[in-house]
């Protein structure tokens, strides 16, 4: 009887550990406060230097949801170590089939902003899902320069453009191949009924 019990509480213990823990913390915090301030990284971190000008652009949140507030940072500063005083136009359009053949949306202004303390602050809120190119225009020397960055509100699709068009050329290989192979079959047999065989 003795090694009955002991194998029935073994087998019970073993089963309570492998229950499925939940969690509701990410590393001794709430998970639902983390925000922009905290250590989230931000989904898209773009740097381009435009002549002396050195910009940084952050998105926030790490995963825009679609309706839920955003905030594009972005930062500017000369290579020697100036800020850019200046003033920033945020625009977007929405990337789609038709945007490939210059046949899109036109493009949306956010916003302008002037720093604030030292950073360009624009919120955004999308009430669409999909992909949108976010558009940051500066002046330099009097010169208009655009930085141009990719942005997903939602969650992404199963199927995207690439998977269509790498699915679509397997398709056509796959039919290719298949014709091929029916027209060199047709043609054995032809050469076959007329005569070339022995008689």
């Amino acid at each position: 009887m003795r090694p009955f019990l002991t194998i029935l509480l073994a087998t019970l213990s073993l089963w309570l550990s492998a229950a499925p823990a939940t969690a509701h913390h990410v590393l001794g915090r709430p998970s639902y406060s983390l925000n922009e301030d905290s250590n989230t990284p931000p989904s898209m971190q773009v740097e381009v230097q435009l002549g002396d000008l050195f910009v940084t652009t952050m998105v926030y949140p790490a995963f825009p949801r679609l309706g839920a507030p955003g905030r594009i940072n972005l930062y500017a500063k000369h290579l020697d170590g100036t800020l850019y005083e200046g003033e920033v136009g945020f625009s977007y359009r929405k990337v789609s089939w038709l945007s490939w053949i210059g046949m899109g949306e036109e493009s949306r202004e956010i916003g302008r902003q002037q720093p604030d303390d030292n950073v360009f602050r624009q919120a955004f809120r999308f009430d669409r899902e999909g992909d949108f190119l976010v558009t940051a225009t500066l002046d330099v020397d009097g010169e208009p320069h655009m930085i141009d960055f990719p942005l997903r509100v939602g969650v992404a699709p199963m199927i995207g453009p690439l998977e269509v068009i790498i699915g679509l050329v397997v398709l056509i290989i796959v039919a290719v191949t298949v014709v091929q192979r029916r027209r060199a079959m047709v043609g054995k047999v032809r050469a076959a009924h007329s005569g070339d065989g022995p008689a």
